[in-house]
C-alpha cells in the first residue's frame, strides 16, 4: 500500500530555524591542538555550516591553565588561545564549558575519561572565581568585549551524574552562583548559563534558585539521548530503545522548553547513543533519526548540538579502528558516516517550513522552501527492534511550480554508508589514503 502525503506550497509556512548548526560537540580541549581535529572541523563548518563548538576539560591541568610554582598559583592561557584563535580564523566560535577542576583547587581525587579530568569541588571558592575572572580578562583583552560577548559560557557538565559532579546538586547551585558573580564583575554583559546536566533534569529547580540568588541564567542548557527516558544512559542503548518513543527528543524539547521559559534552550548535547562502542552511531538508522529529530525540534529549542563531530574524541581510550561506534559524525580518518551525510542534506534546508498532511507509523516528510529551492525529507524510521519495512511514499504538491530540475539523494544500507566498504576491504585497522579516497567515494 501506497503511504500518501501531501503539501500546498501556496500554504503560509513557518520559519525554520537551523537550531542545529548552532553548535556541535567535541571531546575534550586539548585535542583542538591536533592538526587532524582542526582540518576535521574547518570541513564540518564549511559543508554543514556548524557556528560553534562545544568542548569539554578546558580548565585541566593538561591545557596547563592553572599550575602551582615556587607555592604560587600561575596562570597560562596559551593553549586557549591558541585553540580560539583557529576556531575565529575559520568562523565559529566556542561554546565556553567552563570545566573540570584544577589539581591546584580540587577538593578531591575523582577524575573521569581517560584524560583524568578532576570533577569535584574546589576548596576555595574564591581561588575558583579567581581562576574564571583571569580568564575572561584575557579573552576580552585578545579578542575585544564584543566578540566575547557573544560567547555563551556553561558551568560545568551533567552535574546531576555523580560521575562527573559527585557533590550534589546544592554545591552545585553554589557553584553556579560563584562562577556567575565572578564573569559578569568582569562584564555584565557576558552570557552565562546552565545546569548543563542530562535527561534535562533540574530545569525548574535550577531556575528557582537563581531567582531567589538573583543569578538569572542568560540561558538553559541541558542533555538528551533518546535511551535517557527509560533508563540508564550507560547501559546498552539498543535494548532500551525498544520502548522509547520515536519522537523522544520532540517529547522531552517540549518539557523543558515550557520550563525555561523565555530564556534560550540550549540542547548541548545530544545523539543516538551515549556508548563510544554503539554499532548504532555507525549506521543509517543514526541518519534517519538526526533528521527527525532536529526538524522536530528545530523551532523548541535554540541550539541542538549533536556530540560529536569526530571519532577523535577518546573519552575512554583513542579509537583502533576506522569503524567502532565512536561518537563522530566523521571517523578518525576524517571518512563521513551516514550521520554526517544526515546533516549535509539537512544544510541545504530552506528557511521555511510548509505544512504536510499525513500520517504514518514509521514515515515522516518535511518541505522546506529557500529561495532557489524546495527541499523534501522523507524518513522512514523506527527505533531498533519495531517493526519496519520498505514503504513507497506518494507526496502531492498543491499549487506546485513547473519543476525543471530534480535531484534524489538516498542515506540507506546502500547509499551514504562506507562501513560495507571497509568490511568488504577485510576490516584493515589502519588505512592507506587509496583505501580512505575509496571510502569517501
Amino acid at each position: 500500500m501506497t503511504v500518501q502525503f501531501r503539501c500546498d506550497l501556496s500554504a503560509q509556512p513557518v520559519p525554520l530555524v537551523h537550531s542545529w548548526e548552532a553548535c556541535i560537540g567535541s571531546g575534550r580541549a586539548t585535542l583542538a591542538l591536533r592538526a587532524d581535529w582542526q582540518d576535521q572541523l574547518q570541513r564540518v563548518r564549511e559543508e554543514l555550516g556548524m557556528r560553534q563548538v562545544r568542548f569539554h576539560s578546558m580548565l585541566d591541568d593538561d591545557m596547563g591553565t592553572l599550575f602551582c610554582y615556587q607555592d604560587q598559583p600561575r596562570y597560562d592561557f596559551y593553549n586557549i588561545e591558541s585553540f580560539f584563535d583557529f576556531l575565529l580564523d575559520i568562523g565559529m566560535r566556542p561554546f565556553v564549558e567552563l570545566s573540570f577542576m584544577p589539581r591546584m583547587l580540587a577538593s578531591g581525587d575523582t577524575t573521569v575519561f581517560a584524560g583524568k579530568g578532576n570533577v569535584t569541588a574546589p576548596r576555595d571558592m574564591r581561588a575558583w572565581q579567581t581562576l574564571l575572572q583571569n580568564l575572561v580578562r584575557h579573552l576580552i583583552n585578545r579578542y575585544g568585549a564584543e566578540e566575547v560577548r557573544r560567547w555563551q559560557f556553561e558551568v560545568w557538565n551533567e552535574p546531576n551524574q555523580p560521575q562527573f559532579w559527585p557533590a550534589g546538586q546544592e554545591a552545585y547551585f553554589q557553584l553556579f552562583d560563584a562562577s556567575y558573580e565572578a564573569l559578569k564583575q568582569v562584564d555584565p554583559q557576558l552570557i552565562v548559563g546552565g545546569p548543563a546536566t542530562s535527561k534535562n533534569a533540574w530545569i525548574p529547580e535550577f531556575i528557582e534558585h537563581c531567582r531567589k540568588s538573583c543569578h538569572l541564567p542568560d540561558f538553559i542548557s541541558t542533555h538528551h539521548y533518546p535511551a535517557d527516558a527509560v533508563g540508564n544512559a550507560y547501559s546498552d542503548a539498543n535494548s532500551q530503545l525498544v520502548n522509547t518513543s520515536r519522537s523522544v527528543l520532540r517529547d522531552q524539547a517540549t518539557i523543558a522548553r515550557g520550563q525555561a521559559g523565555r530564556l534560550p534552550l540550549h540542547y548541548t548535547e545530544w545523539k543516538v547513543s551515549s556508548d563510544a562502542r554503539d554499532p548504532l552511531n555507525d549506521e543509517p538508522f543514526s541518519a534517519a533519526l538526526i533528521v527527525k529529530s532536529v526538524l522536530e525540534v528545530a523551532n523548541l529549542a535554540d541550539t541542538c548540538s549533536y556530540c560529536t563531530f569526530s571519532d577523535i574524541s577518546a573519552e575512554n581510550h583513542f579509537p583502533n579502528r576506522p569503524f567502532h561506534g565512536g561518537f563522530g559524525l566523521l571517523n578518525r580518518y576524517g571518512i563521513p558516516k551516514p550521520s554526517y551525510r544526515a546533516f549535509q542534506l539537512l544544510h541545504r534546508a530552506g528557511t521555511e517550513l510548509l505544512p504536510v498532511g499525513g500520517h504514518h507509523e514509521t514515515v515522516d516528510v518535511w518541505v522546506t522552501r529557500a529561495p532557489d529551492c524546495l527541499c523534501i525529507f522523507v524518513t522512514n524510521c523506527a527505533m531498533p527492534q519495531h517493526p519496519i519495512t520498505t514503504e513507497t511514499v506518494h507526496l502531492t504538491l498543491g499549487a506546485a511550480p513547473d519543476i525543471q530540475t530534480a535531484m534524489v539523494t538516498r542515506i540507506d544500507a546502500l547509499h551514504g554508508y562506507a562501513r560495507p566498504a571497509w568490511e568488504a576491504m577485510g576490516r584493515p585497522d589502519c588505512l592507506s589514503r587509496e583505501q580512505c579516497n575509496a571510502l569517501e567515494d
